[in-house]
């Protein structure tokens, strides 16, 4: 591609963000009550994990995804580990989960003491592919009494964790309906996809439980901070007891029964998603108002802007765009970043990292094109 076309794709950028120089991929945005409301925070003194904003954002995050129950924690890495554990996974077993993804979710599987496994994704939703799922399922694993295990090390299948990939919703009822197939329970990682819905539902209540991520670059952020949503009022308790201190409840006894994390999202952070979550609506519109800018622009310049999926409605956490191949990513990565625009290429497979490169995985072709094409481009809110 010649350097004019770089040139424009960057004076363009410049022109949705002009007052930032240079363009952030995607800061945090305050807009609303936050001062106000850390304030009343700390004029309360409850700044910890007992407080009013923390069961109010619960509640928030619950109507806005039609969850029955939900539990703030401390990050979205965290919440996956506590998730995992409250959901039985056992330590050895192997949790089924894409290798394209960012590495909070093969450490959560990794903090719960599990292995992860690798399969492709789809080139359309970057999430995980239904059909390489049940490829693996098929081809790799047996039926026991209590699940399936993988034939060569014996080993139980204990979870399927998809990710919806910057906002993008996978196939997700077609994961759900191999999970079940399997009797293998699925677990959302919705890190990014706050907002985004597929068939009319909101991703993260496909599963028996998912996570949500509120860390500073997401589309609403409590500075660091998680959630774990779930229809299973039980497995809301679990979660609840053991990211706790696993105290029992007693109006001055002290008593520890097993150890507890000590993972819940403090007031404070919950303060700020309170605030956020009063214009959330508005922050979509916006987002999805410049994904529309972006689709105009790039439809004139031979570089595809990924759309959201079929049957999907995006969040557009970060927006991204195909370039034609590493060559032609190096190159753009190269003059954006050296002229006042924050690019940066899609997360390095999981299978190349040291603590993974020995797990298993299936052929990952997919996931090896997109690593060499897929380039985030600047997403915060335009306020």
């Amino acid at each position: 591609m010649l350097n004019q076309e770089f040139i424009k794709i960057v004076n363009f950028i410049k022109s949705l963000y002009p007052n930032d120089n240079p363009v952030p991929l995607h800061a945090p945005r305050f807009a609303g009550n936050e001062k106000a409301y850390l304030c009343e925070c700390i004029d309360s003194t409850f700044v910890s994990y007992v407080g009013r904003f923390v069961t109010d954002f619960e509640e928030h995050i619950k109507n806005l995804t039609g969850a029955k129950n939900a539990v703030a924690i401390v990050n979205g890495t965290a919440a996956l580990h506590m998730l995992l554990l409250a959901a039985g996974v056992k330590p050895g077993e192997f949790v089924i989960t894409q290798a394209l993804t960012f590495a909070a979710t093969a450490a959560g599987i990794r903090h719960a003491n599990a292995e992860p496994i690798f399969v492709d994704v789809d080139k359309d939703t970057l999430g995980m592919s239904p059909e390489k799922l049940e490829e693996f399922l098929k081809n790799r694993c047996e039926k026991k009494a209590d699940g399936f295990y993988e034939r060569r090390s014996d080993k139980k299948v204990a979870a399927v964790v998809p990710m919806h990939t910057f906002g993008f919703p996978c196939r997700i009822d077609q994961i759900k309906d191999v999970c079940d197939k399997y009797c293998i329970q699925l677990i959302e990682d919705a890190a990014e996809s706050l907002g985004s819905t597929f068939k009319g539902k909101a991703t993260g209540i496909f599963g028996r439980a998912a996570i949500l991520s509120f860390n500073g670059n997401k589309t609403i952020t409590t500075g660091g901070g998680g959630m774990i949503i779930t229809d299973d009022y039980d497995l809301a308790e679990r979660v609840r007891y053991i990211s706790t201190t696993a105290r029992r409840k007693h109006r001055w006894e002290v008593f520890h029964d097993e150890v507890g994390y000590n993972l819940r999202m403090p007031n404070v952070n919950a303060a700020i998603g309170c605030a956020q979550m009063e214009y959330f609506n508005t922050i979509i519109d916006i987002k999805r108002s410049t994904a529309k800018q972006y689709m105009d622009f790039f439809r004139d310049t031979g570089i595809e802007f990924m759309k959201e999926p079929k049957e999907s409605v995006s969040n557009y956490w970060l927006n991204c765009i195909l370039l034609k191949d590493r060559a032609e990513r190096e190159a753009f990565l190269e003059y954006t970043n050296d002229n006042g625009v924050q690019t940066r290429p899609i997360w390095t497979l999981m299978n190349k990292l040291p603590p993974y490169e020995n797990c298993m995985m299936d052929d990952l072709s997919n996931s090896v094109w997109l690593e060499d094409r897929i380039v985030n481009i600047p997403s915060s809110v335009r306020i």
